[in-house]
């Protein structure tokens, strides 16, 4: 009796290729690092979003200025499959672009893991320091739950010194 013959390759030439799916590498539209106008439906939100509060009417405000002048600063996004992408910065220039009626937005495209973009998310908005000060306390007690940090690395990351980040995590103990 004979044995049925293997295939060359062993699992196949599929082994060998990439999955368009799940590979970050291909898609006939984005090169990572650089900015390209990607369609909305595309990205995901960020998990990982710090700012728990939207201001509709603001958010109204961005969309009437994105219509006259289109968004001048483009998104980060990571690139989680083939053209699918997740926000790393700039959700409310993504909200507002879906309220102002675009299809696709500027985007800049980068690799990330989930500890790089909470703490590029973290960073990004504490540098324009428009988190209220809980939404701060709970991004620095994630930022060291998640990503393993003792208070003085945060603080470097985050370019605080540990006394303000201290005082930041002392809300948290507040009744």
């Amino acid at each position: 009796m004979t044995k049925p013959k293997k295939p060359a390759l062993g699992k196949g030439l599929s082994a060998l290729l990439k999955d368009a799916t799940t590979d970050i590498t291909s898609s006939g539209v984005t090169p990572v690092g650089g900015i390209s106008m990607i369609r909305l439906n595309d990205i995901q939100a960020n998990p990982f979003q710090p700012r728990s509060e939207f201001d509709q009417v603001a958010l109204e405000e961005l969309a009437a200025s994105i219509k006259v002048h289109g968004v001048i600063q483009p998104i980060t996004v990571r690139k989680l499959g083939y053209d699918q992408y997740q926000i790393i910065s700039g959700e409310r220039r993504t909200r507002a672009s879906i309220l102002a009626g675009l299809s696709e937005i500027p985007a800049y495209v980068r690799i990330a893991n989930d500890q790089d973009m909470l703490e590029m998310a973290l960073i990004e908005n504490i540098q324009r320091e428009n988190l209220n000060a809980m939404e701060v306390a709970f991004s620095y007690q994630r930022l060291m739950e998640e990503c393993k940090l003792k208070m003085e690395e945060l603080g470097d990351r985050v370019g605080k010194n540990r006394s303000t980040v201290n005082n930041y995590l002392r809300l948290l103990k507040l009744p």
